[in-house]
């Protein structure tokens, strides 16, 4: 899979090293201004982490928004960042926040223009929408629907996150949480079937998420006659007269030099399966094991190279975390590795925010709302580890009704009884026995549950506001009330699953500045090289303002990178 001749050498007006969102939206700039393009990937699939997400953009102010009478404004959407984004450092400095916002809408209206099909998912709101600027509705779009076929013979060169193919929106999927809950619920699935016999009908292989969006882009890409190199890695950045003008790869055994006329884009992702680089930044998971759900070339080489030029670099300590399950020893339940022994650990975002359900300390304690941001939430798992070393594990503890009516990780139904066997699971019928299996302060889980049913009956958590916002309330459960994000727990058998920091990927990386320009650590430019996506400290510093904030960053300085790039002289 080449759309490139076989040739030794190759000079293009632009180099882009990554597959991904990022590099896909800045090769289709390119070719919008009518320049040459060539990605290398060092993987057989492109894609990158984006065809593992959830295929979801955080985009401000988007056409989108406004033809569904949603105002919003640049100077709406930076309050919202200013009141969310704690940090301050170089990665996220007002200039590059302005120039995100600048750019995004700009992003959307291109791919639209180029074929790019849109929608606005139900229930997505800002996850932060209770702050100044926040938008309850929501700021995130997502691709349509698409038709894998319609790629010939790059069908199965997409990058997938293992697993099933999904023919479904991010947001139908969420709803189908509530299957035994809502008739709602019941009928997404059911247009879901009928989707899928209508596929059989037709022969079409319609996915969503991640795939649907890559797919879309990698069409539009070699529609606009965007050369793509796959299985080629990058080795060495070229440089000429202080500018970055090129990088030596190695494909087949083969070295190959190729120049570009304006300069480089790296794009290839972050450091998340580099356990030197994790060891190192000191953000590896305080685990038995590396639980990330990254795609398997996120292995930091070419930010290793930036480094090695004189980059500077920034959050090299964060990632976008979520919270992922472990049973004893350090093992992963069976539902978490496939057939062919491709591990996909459980991650635990929605699961622990519906009712009946808390997370816990070992002293019993909670330290954080289950049902809010979950990068947000590992934080404090982490913070709380520092400060008392029994955060990690943490502990969720749920009773019989969330067993019995809600999803666990992927398993919707009945509780494996291998789970119990192997320990994965701890079952007891009363709180005092679940804490001692689990090495919890009884005392303490008994005084938090005790403390947490109060705040069910009233609906309202005094501790951590679970539930106040309505991005929590969109993933709680409608039935339940007064507070559909909040139960008692209550009524035996009680259930204990241990929960360690689990992530998607890297979030820290080179700094670059508001022209996705690589910078020095004295500030200056390396003149000929931009980054773009998980390569980068994020605009967002250390935090997740929204679905998709780490997928739209990627496109949108992608975008950025290119215009700036090729609007100079050479």
């Amino acid at each position: 899979m080449d759309t490139t001749p076989n040739s030794e050498t190759a000079t293009v007006d632009m180099l882009i090293v990554g597959s991904g969102g990022g590099g896909l939206c800045a090769a289709l700039t390119a070719r919008h201004l009518g320049k040459s393009v060539l990605i290398l990937e060092k993987q057989s699939m492109v894609g990158g982490s984006t065809g593992y997400s959830g295929g979801a953009l955080w985009i401000p102010n988007n056409a989108l928004m406004a033809r569904a009478g949603i105002e919003d404004s640049v100077e709406r959407a930076l309050q919202y960042m200013d009141s969310t984004i704690g940090y301050r450092g170089p990665g996220s400095s007002q200039a590059r926040r302005k120039a995100f916002l600048n750019a995004a809408p700009k992003v959307v209206a291109l791919l639209e223009s180029q074929g790019m099909k849109f929608r606005r998912p139900r229930n997505y709101s800002d996850y932060y929408d209770d702050r100044a600027g926040g938008e309850f509705r929501g700021r995130s779009v997502v691709a349509e629907l698409f038709d894998v076929n319609e790629l010939g013979e790059w069908k199965d060169r997409l990058s997938v996150r293992p697993g099933p193919a999904l023919n479904m929106h991010p947001d139908e999927m969420l709803q189908l949480l509530l299957l035994k809950r809502t008739g709602a619920a019941k009928m997404q699935l059911l247009r879901i079937i009928f989707r899928t016999l209508y596929q059989k009908m037709t022969g079409k292989d319609l996915r969503g998420m991640g795939p649907g969006l890559v797919g879309r882009l990698l069409q539009l890409a070699l529609k606009k006659d965007v050369q793509i190199r796959l299985n080629t890695r990058v080795t060495q950045l070229l440089t000429k007269s202080g500018r970055v003008m090129g990088v030596v790869a190695v494909r087949d055994g083969k070295e190959t030099r190729m120049e570009a006329r304006h300069g480089v884009l790296l794009a290839a992702g972050g450091f998340a399966r580099n356990v030197e680089m994790r060891q190192k930044y000191s953000c590896y998971p305080l685990s038995e094991k590396s639980i990330t759900a990254a795609n398997p070339g996120d292995t930091g080489a070419v930010i290793q190279m930036a480094l090695e030029m004189g980059a500077d670099a920034d959050c090299m300590d964060e990632a976008w975390w979520l919270s992922s399950s472990l049973g004893p020893g350090g093992t992963f339940p069976p539902e978490a590795i496939l057939h062919d022994g491709t591990l996909v650990p459980f991650i635990h975002i929605f699961d622990i925010a519906l009712p009946h359900a808390i997370v816990v300390d070992q002293d019993g304690r909670r330290f954080g709302n289950e049902g809010g941001a979950y990068m947000e939430f590992v934080q404090l798992m982490y913070e709380r580890q520092r400060a008392t070393g029994r955060a990690i594990p943490a502990w969720a503890i749920i009773e019989s009704r969330h067993r019995s009516r809600y999803p666990w990780g992927s398993v919707l139904g009945k509780t494996p009884q291998h789970w119990f066997d192997s320990g994965y699971i701890k079952r007891a019928d009363t709180l005092e026995e679940l804490a001692r299996q689990c090495g919890i302060d009884p005392a303490g889980l008994e005084s938090q549950v005790n403390r947490f049913n109060e705040f069910a009956r009233v609906g309202r958590d005094t501790e951590f506001d679970r539930g106040n916002r309505i991005y929590d309330r969109q993933h709680g459960d409608p039935t339940v009330g007064p507070n559909p994000t909040l139960g008692p727990i209550e009524r035996p058998p009680f259930y204990a699953f241990s929960l360690f920091p689990g992530d998607v990927g890297t979030s820290g990386g080179l700094v670059t500045d508001e022209n996705a320009a690589v910078l020095q650590t004295d500030g200056s430019v390396i003149p000929g090289l931009y980054a773009t996506g998980n390569t980068t400290a994020s605009v967002f510093g250390r935090s997740y303002p929204g679905a998709g904030s780490s997928i739209a960053a990627t496109c949108v300085f992608g975008y950025v990178a290119a215009t700036q790039m090729l609007s100079q002289s050479v």
